[in-house]
């Protein structure tokens, strides 16, 4: 195996994937960076979640979801390929919602991320992919990026939200309400 480093990064520079070189703080590089801590934030979740067998379903279809984020920082790492139409299959995430959503009580107020530790993950991975988001439709206004990646990264931070009120709800606790200041 080569080595991990290569020095090529050292002066703040670093290629995308058709070998153009930008430097580290390009709006792509800053997108497909987030894309990564996202990945990193869902491997913590389900490595929480692989703690009791009743998280292992969830901690699993987290892997696959880490498996799509590699392919969407590939894509996004590429210009060439994020020129192209390409669905990162949101649909799935949409059933994963309405699967678990099935098994919630209704929401009659707004939550604040945390109750168990699986959930308070979850909810940072959704805060990080609503960054990420954020980020795919700044750089959409000024390069291409495929609308597939902004729609499925719109989903997946509801499904984050919704798989952090399914792991509250598997631990026996409740959403933690939000208080309004009187």
């Amino acid at each position: 195996m080569a080595r991990i480093y290569t020095r090529t990064g050292d002066a703040g520079e670093t290629s995308l994937g058709d070998g153009t070189r930008v430097p580290k703080c390009q709006a792509r590089v800053d997108l497909y960076g987030d894309v990564d801590e996202l990945n990193s934030t869902l491997g913590c979740a389900a490595a929480v979640l692989r703690r009791d067998a009743a998280g292992r379903p969830m901690a699993d279809l987290l892997d696959r979801i880490q498996s799509r984020l590699f392919d969407l920082g590939a894509v996004l790492a590429n210009p060439r390929l994020s020129a192209l139409p390409r669905d990162f299959d949101a649909a799935a995430l949409e059933q994963w919602i309405d699967g678990m959503d099935t098994h919630l009580p209704d929401l009659r107020n707004f939550i604040l991320p945390g109750g168990s530790e699986a959930a308070a993950r979850l909810h940072l991975a959704r805060a990080v992919c609503r960054r990420a988001e954020r980020k795919a439709v700044a750089l959409a206004a000024l390069e291409p990026v495929p609308p597939g990646a902004v729609i499925y990264l719109n989903r997946l931070s509801d499904a984050l939200f919704t798989a952090a009120r399914a792991a509250n709800a598997a631990a026996g606790l409740p959403d933690v309400p939000w208080q309004k200041d009187a």
